[in-house]
């Protein structure tokens, strides 16, 4: 039964990835008069040139935390599922959630539907919507969880690897430059798109309405044009972001892992962002666009040394025997 729905993958997804090939394995770049990022890995692509903009540990292959939670929504929209469908929420989905201690407000016995639980899954990363969006699609969950490494194949992501739907687990793992593949292939998709970038939303349980709100508080900035994003965080993990953005009129892609400090990520992002906005183009008299430039050094492939500066003590042996900290 799960070759029906990865058949169905494979037809969708071969022709989008034809048409807009993903970023180039050339050595990775880094600028050398770039801002300083306190995330551990960095990557920022161009994605109608492909170009690499700024570079740090692309290859390391790392805990992604909910930033798996993009994957889990390709795979609920690859098999066109009823969106409307009413699914409960079970003690199953709670243990796959991280127990029932986890603070939630979708308790066993709540139900919503799959639209909801997509939503919210997106926007606010509840990890039970996630669980259920697993658990309800045909064949189960390790059907699902199939489709999900599937799909990454499908899309080149030759560094990751899924085992579960929420990113609770360190041993759902990716690396920066396989990110990038993944955000561009839920940009196609306008459903991520807006729930993705929704500020909030909210939804009736029981006899109370309870409003969610994004995890990500740059889509409420006036200074960002988000067209998709997720965020993430476990303590494997440290704190992730990744988006696609519009960046001095260039489209962007932008992947930050293993953030130090919980706002780290975040000032990355606008540190990013200013240092684009001042070196991809700068308006001349003549009212062209000069752009100065770039100033790249050469950086090989070095050890990512996380530790405890930044926060993450898990090595990870998938997919090479090089490890990473």
């Amino acid at each position: 039964m799960t070759g029906r729905f990865l058949h169905a993958i494979a037809a969708s997804v071969l022709v989008a990835a034809a048409s807009a090939p993903v970023a180039a394995r050339e050595p990775a770049r880094a600028a050398a008069d770039g801002p300083r990022m306190r995330s551990a890995a960095v990557l920022v692509m161009d994605q109608e040139t492909r170009e690499v903009l700024y570079s740090k540990n692309e290859d390391a292959v790392v805990p992604i935390a909910s930033i798996t939670k993009l994957m889990t929504a390709l795979v609920t929209l690859d098999a066109s599922l009823p969106l409307d469908e009413e699914i409960t929420i079970t003690k199953a989905d709670l243990a796959i959630a991280g127990g029932s201690r986890a603070r939630s407000s979708l308790r066993s016995g709540v139900t919503l539907t799959r639209r909801d639980l997509l939503r919210l899954a997106l926007m606010s990363s509840e990890n039970r919507a996630a669980a259920a969006l697993g658990r309800s699609y045909p064949g189960g969950l390790e059907a699902f969880v199939e489709a999900m490494n599937a799909r990454a194949q499908l899309i080149g992501m030759s560094d990751s690897r899924f085992i579960e739907p929420t990113g609770l687990s360190p041993e759902n793992v990716s690396s920066a430059g396989d990110l990038v593949r993944l955000v561009e292939a839920s940009a196609r998709q306008p459903l991520i798109r807006e729930y993705s970038t929704a500020s909030s939303h909210e939804v009736r349980i029981g006899k109370r309405k309870v409003a969610y709100r994004n995890t990500n508080r740059l889509v409420s900035s006036p200074s960002w044009a988000i067209g998709v994003q997720k965020t993430g965080f476990i303590r494997a993990a440290g704190r992730c972001l990744v988006m696609q953005a519009n960046i001095a009129a260039r489209p962007l892609v932008i992947v930050l892992l293993d953030s130090v400090g919980k706002y780290t990520r975040i000032g990355d992002a606008n540190r990013l962002r200013t240092w684009l906005e001042d070196s991809l183009g700068v308006e001349g008299a003549d009212g062209g666009v000069r752009r100065p430039d770039p100033v790249w050094a050469a950086n090989a492939r070095t050890a990512y040394d996380s530790g405890s500066r930044y926060g993450s003590r898990v090595r990870v042996q998938f997919p090479s025997p090089t490890s990473y900290w």
